[in-house]
């Protein structure tokens, strides 16, 4: 078993690189079964979540090519429709093969999805979906058979914000047999990233971004280059890592417009951030102030940086509130952070977290992806060593973490115990 660790105190200061988005190279990976051609694909990051995706698309017989973060892809001639549960059980993203391969093959079983186990996270808005585009559907012995020699458009409401229930409806009504209307659709950057790349490859949509997202579809689908878009929540991550320990950190390569949220409540919490057309730069001279967060989808405040600011709350001066509206079950890194001497109190979907002078180093655990990023934030703020187990929640979202800490200036080691 591998852990980081890490040893608190240091400030940290210079620049990182911010790597491409894993939820948005996960859904465009699967759209390559919706073409025979090539989809040639840069920026993807070299991930634990990646690979697994990889693995399962060759698995059904797609032609993959990959040079460090560039990868290619061809399902030309695919030889099963099969996503399996060994597979599946530990990334929740596979269900983003069911859509494609329904549209462009007819068929698909995909066993139900694993994952953070932060939530229940259903996935029946993709079936309901599915369903009123003419597909035939059920469930059967833990997996999802759906049919369909032709979808059809149609009118689709989802009764929640659901970004990958949007982005595998997408994918099923680009191929499908006149125009489709997904309303309530996510806005996510990661969304209109997928459209973008569906249109270099043909498709017909428009309204990607906005609640209502309209598709007419087409016969057939080509090959196409698309650059993956840059990580909104790894460069927020380590904007936060900087606000933590009162450094002064660049974040090159992302997207400041997608960080908006983000940045608005470090600002509030009395970072200093400058931005440029694809760079932020924030600097931290004091204790962070309490702040109240709320997370809804995008555009508010994003579920996925819940964690890493409550590691902040904990050593911000007065006392914060963070209410989670998105997941029923994203506090498990609560008892982790006490650990550490953070003073948080949970009442149902809202924790009230006591800032402390400083945190103390202690061995701590991650319970899922952002949760395992709030810890590491929270050990480099911390007085002393800490140790964060079961790493491979960290490599399922972050690339390289410890090597990038280290450009900044922490001290942060990879063991194996």
């Amino acid at each position: 078993m591998e852990k980081l660790k890490i040893r608190g105190g240091c400030r940290l200061v210079g620049e990182v690189r911010t790597s491409g988005a894993k939820n948005a190279a996960l859904p465009i990976l699967c759209a390559s079964l919706l073409t025979a051609g090539d989809l040639k694909l840069t920026n993807v990051p070299d991930l634990a979540d990646v690979r697994t995706m990889l693995l399962l698309l060759e698995g059904m017989g797609v032609k993959i090519r990959r040079e460090g973060h560039e990868v290619t892809l061809n399902a030309g001639a695919l030889t099963s429709t099969v996503a399996p549960y060994e597979l599946v059980k530990t990334m929740r993203a596979s269900i983003l093969t069911l859509c494609p391969l329904v549209a462009r093959f007819g068929a698909a079983r995909v066993s139900l999805p694993g994952g953070c186990a932060i939530g229940a996270r259903p996935v029946d808005q993709h079936i309901k979906g599915l369903r009123a585009l003419g597909a035939e559907v059920k469930i059967d012995h833990g997996y999802v058979d759906a049919a369909s020699p032709r979808l059809k458009g149609a009118r689709i409401i989802t009764d929640m914000v659901t970004v990958t229930g949007t982005e595998n409806l997408m994918m099923a009504a680009v191929l499908a047999d006149g125009e489709t209307v997904i309303e309530n659709a996510a806005r996510e950057p990661e969304v209109v990233d997928l459209a973008d790349c569906l249109i270099a490859m043909g498709a017909k949509i428009t309204g990607a971004g906005t609640p209502t997202i309209v598709i007419e579809g087409v016969k057939t689908l080509h090959g196409a280059e698309h650059k993956v878009v840059a990580d909104r929540i790894e460069a927020g991550s380590y904007l936060c890592a900087a606000a933590a320990t009162r450094g002064d950190v660049l974040v090159t390569h992302c997207v400041p417009g997608d960080l908006e949220a983000v940045t608005a409540k470090l600002r509030e919490m009395g970072a200093s951030i400058e931005a440029g057309a694809d760079w932020l730069r924030l600097r931290m001279t004091r204790r962070p102030k309490a702040v109240r967060i709320r997370t809804t989808p995008h555009p508010g405040f994003p579920t996925d940086m819940q964690a890493q600011f409550m590691a902040i709350a904990a050593i911000a001066e007065g006392s914060s509130e963070i209410t989670e509206t998105i997941f029923e079950n994203r506090f498990m890194h609560v008892p982790e952070l006490a650990r550490m001497g953070a003073k948080i109190c949970v009442n149902g979907h809202t924790a009230v977290v006591t800032g402390v002078e400083a945190l103390e180093g202690a061995a701590v655990m991650a319970t899922d992806l952002r949760a395992s990023a709030s810890l590491v934030i929270a050990a480099l703020a911390a007085q002393g060593e800490s140790t964060v187990d079961r790493l491979y929640h960290l490599d399922r979202g972050y690339e390289h973490m410890e090597e990038k800490l280290r450009g900044l200036g922490a001290d942060v080691e990879r063991i194996r115990s």
